[in-house]
Formats: C-alpha cells, structure tokens, sequence
C-alpha cells in the first residue's frame, strides 16, 4: 500500500484543497491511503512514502492532481518518484 502524506495550512483554509486532492487519489487507486494534517502556514507538502514530491512552500502552487497519481503509481511499482507538477494558483491576489 502506498502512504501519501499531506501537510496543509489551516489558516489559509487549504483543508478542501487536501480533501480534494485524497478523494480524487482514492477514486483513481483504491488502495492507496491519503492523511491531511495540518501544518505550517502557508504549505501544502506532499509525501509519498515520506519522500517530498511537492512543496508549495517552495514552489508557490498546488500539485497537480493528475501528477501526484502518476507518482503512486510509480511508487506501487516500485519506481522511483519524481517531483509533481505544479498547477499555479489563479484566483489569488496579494494586496
């Protein structure tokens, strides 16, 4: 079974973002097991098998869903993962 891992930031309410994104993970591979937590300000961390595929604190975006479900097939495959893809916030404005 692969174990993907989620940290979100709460006071950016990104907890839809996770449960989206475990949902999606759940209805396209069954058996892989998604957790959300939450975690420092401003993240969005995406663990698969403890191995760091997206980091928003470093990249400013979201991963793209489709991506991180490429990687837990490569990781039920046992190969190794690469970094997802980024899909870039749009609808956020900074004042």
């Amino acid at each position: 079974m692969v174990n993907v891992d989620v940290e979100y930031c709460g006071v950016c309410n990104f907890a839809l973002q996770c449960h989206l994104l475990r949902q999606f993970l759940v209805d396209a591979a069954p058996d892989v097991q998604v957790s959300c937590h939450q975690g420092r300000r401003g993240s969005f961390e995406v663990k698969i098998d403890d191995q760091l595929v997206h980091s928003k604190l470093s990249c400013l975006a979201f991963p793209q869903h489709e991506s991180v479900l490429t990687q837990v097939q490569r990781a039920q495959r046992g190969e190794s993962l690469q970094p997802v893809k980024e899909a870039p916030i749009k609808d956020c404005s900074i004042m």
